[in-house]
């Protein structure tokens, strides 16, 4: 199984639960942080972390210190993995970032590096790993959005765009890969303590656009939720329990899309 930017947050959580419960695993992530992203990303010695969080479990595990951007080197990585485990049958395409800030404070250089990870790296992901769950006769591709696709969230544009297109892509493959035994879902989380903190979006929430606040409120009575809920529906989503499940847009969001 491939997840990237399983160096911490939602990625390390699934790399963990899927290990839990059998799951041999090519981890990826780019482990350096990127200018136009406020906070810092996570580092090599997150990714030996996970690493070892998998195998300490007894599973195998492949890691690949790779930029999800560029699509020959993310093919290399999951195909070297794929050699060293003998197959892949399911991918996680989980890696994003996000920027925040009010309209006029996003910048060209905030739009591109958004969408070439979140949206590109997202098709780059599915790319490498479909002809490898071609061979072993389908799988299961599951695709990481967010609550904030579905509701619109404001103050970061890029990201709810992309993760928007996150939703069409998810689709789009859904619909083609059918015949082939291949199920392509996508998975909405509402917030969650993964280290996505981009300073502009707190300020902007906490001083002029206030006004907007209620809108990031999750219907139910918590302020996030945990990565491990959102691992549990990755669990499902690969697993054969969801066998007959494709084109899903499954919301972990405590409620926060309902209005």
């Amino acid at each position: 199984m491939l997840i990237t930017g399983a160096a911490r947050g939602f990625g390390r959580s699934h790399a963990v639960r899927l290990a839990e419960e059998g799951a041999d695993l090519i981890v990826v992530d780019l482990c350096r942080s990127l200018p136009e992203i406020e906070y810092p990303l996570a580092t090599e010695d997150d990714l030996a972390e996970t690493v070892r969080l998998v195998t300490d479990l007894g599973r195998r595990c492949v890691s690949r210190v790779v930029d999800i951007r560029e699509e020959d080197a993310l093919k290399s990585a999951v195909d070297d993995g794929v050699a060293e485990l003998g197959g892949l049958d399911a991918a996680v395409a989980n890696a994003g970032v996000l920027t925040g800030g009010q309209w006029h404070e996003t910048t060209g250089e905030h739009w591109r590096t958004v969408v070439d990870v979140n949206l590109i790296g997202t098709w780059n992901t599915c790319a490498a790993a479909i002809p490898h769950i071609l061979e072993q006769g389908g799988g299961s591709l599951v695709t990481i959005s967010s609550a904030g696709a579905a509701a619109g969230f404001p103050l970061q544009v890029p990201y709810t765009a992309a993760k928007h297109g996150v939703i069409g892509l998810t689709l789009s493959l859904a619909n083609e890969l059918a015949a082939q035994s291949i199920r392509v879902n996508t998975v909405l989380p509402t917030g969650a303590p993964t280290g996505m903190i981009p300073v502009s979006l707190g300020n902007a929430l906490g001083g002029e656009r206030g006004d907007l606040v209620p809108l990031f409120i999750n219907a139910m009575p918590t302020p996030c939720i945990d990565p491990l809920d959102v691992s549990h529906a990755v669990l499902y989503l690969v697993s054969d329990e969801s066998r007959f499940v494709t084109g899903l847009q499954f919301k972990v969001d405590a409620g926060v899309t309902i209005n």
